[in-house]
């Protein structure tokens, strides 16, 4: 599917480029580090074909307080209060009490928000669902004119990421793609994973074996890569303890930024515990299997690499959806059992490395973002005007719904 088709009028002829460079404004959120990872990625992307594009955090347009409790609610719930982050979860798809206080939390960004997408911008891009959300608001009531897209980093499709008047909703596979549109009924397409070409680099098999050998990994033995986010989330000595029961299986266990975490695991015979890498591709490369929890960033980029993936113990709410999809489109399985686990392990080890299958120029992200850019700017000089916000006399709507709140609540402590 042609996701340009569905998102804005396509002009056969474009006027020439001329004037100032196109300027991309792209959202993360500061919620583990999968969002913050495909928002650089496109910033860079972007770049490398002429486009400024401006990084910003969208908890940054949230009052103090809520920005803390996206954050801490977010690693609390998720570790230590599983049913209730499950029911969360659950609910942001109805109509629910738990909705209704999201999208009014999403109201409050909309204040900085509308700031933000005020200056000019030629396409605004959000890897963040909570994001999504606020720039259908803005979209809704003309603030923001500009197209706007919403890149799913999550490999399961889910309401919170969803708004209509988002004109292309991208996602990493086109199995997330195929079952965001049967399930929601808007359009998605599958853009390709916004993960370093560095991951996508055939392995080395020098550089393979010296890291294998400085982790104390044996030649014939099996490197399973145990992730755990950027916040060592979830119940990971389980799941340690699991792959260390698997005959000629070495668990290397990155633990992200958790060091309390990295000390338990640093204490079980046979694991290796590390904290924060920003080598990832070589880890990558030397290992057979990556075992992972969340779905999130470094199993995007196990899937640019070929490395093979198991889901296990997997977190609740967008965790357990993202095994879900994973085991139905092939990608990865996910056992219940330290058994399964240990067969799950023989098979995709034996399997070996299988790429993604690349995606035509004109599908990926990169392109549709700059294609949306420059169709938008082009709109504008054949109007004779400059793409901006239409001008309303009465308050937008967002700031309407949120009824008294103050206006200067995002500097409320």
């Amino acid at each position: 599917m042609d996701v340009l088709q569905h998102a804005s009028p396509d002009h056969t002829h474009h006027l020439p480029e001329t004037g100032p460079p196109l300027r991309a404004l792209v959202i993360t959120g500061s919620v583990g580090a999968g969002h913050n990872g495909a928002a650089t990625e496109l910033v860079r992307r972007l770049a490398a074909h002429g486009i400024g594009a401006t990084y910003r955090d969208y908890l940054d347009a949230l009052p103090r307080r809520y920005r803390h409790l996206l954050r801490d609610g977010y690693a609390f719930s998720a570790t230590r209060a599983p049913r209730v982050f499950e029911w969360l979860f659950r609910s942001e798809e109805r109509d629910s009490t738990v909705r209704a206080l999201t999208m009014r939390l999403c109201r409050l960004a909309c204040r900085d928000l509308a700031d933000w997408v005020g200056q000019g911008y030629d396409v605004v891009v959000t890897t963040f669902p909570f994001a999504a959300q606020s720039l259908g608001m803005l979209k809704e009531d003309g603030t923001l004119t500009a197209p706007t897209v919403c890149y799913l980093t999550d490999p399961a499709p889910h309401r919170l990421w969803l708004h209509p008047r988002i004109d292309a909703h991208l996602t990493v596979t086109q199995a997330t793609a195929a079952e965001g549109s049967a399930r929601y009924g808007l359009p998605m397409a599958p853009a390709g994973p916004l993960a370093p070409a560095a991951f996508d680099a055939p392995v080395d098999p020098a550089d393979r074996q010296a890291l294998r050998g400085e982790l104390g990994v044996p030649a014939d033995g099996r490197m399973v890569l145990l992730v755990t986010g950027s916040m060592g989330l979830g119940d990971v000595m389980a799941s340690v303890r699991a792959v260390c029961g698997v005959p000629g299986t070495v668990p290397v266990v990155l633990c992200g930024r958790n060091e309390r975490l990295r000390q338990r695991v640093a204490e079980l015979p046979g694991a290796v515990a590390l904290g924060w890498r920003d080598d990832m591709p070589r880890f990558m490369s030397a290992a057979d299997v990556l075992v992972h929890n969340a779905g999130g960033l470094s199993l995007t980029e196990a899937l640019v690499a070929g490395l093979p993936a198991v889901s296990y113990e997997v977190l609740s709410g967008h965790g357990r959806a993202n095994a879900a999809t994973l085991a139905r489109a092939g990608l990865a399985p996910w056992p219940r059992t330290p058994a399964g686990l240990a067969e799950a392990l023989d098979q995709q080890a034996a399997r070996g490395r299988v790429r993604l299958p690349a995606l035509p120029e004109e599908q990926q992200a990169v392109h549709v973002v700059a294609e949306l850019a420059r169709r938008w700017r082009a709109e504008g000089r054949r109007c004779g005007t400059a793409p901006a916000a239409r001008r309303r006399r009465q308050p937008p709507l967002w700031r309407r719904q949120l009824g008294a709140a103050a206006p200067g609540a995002n500097s409320a402590s």
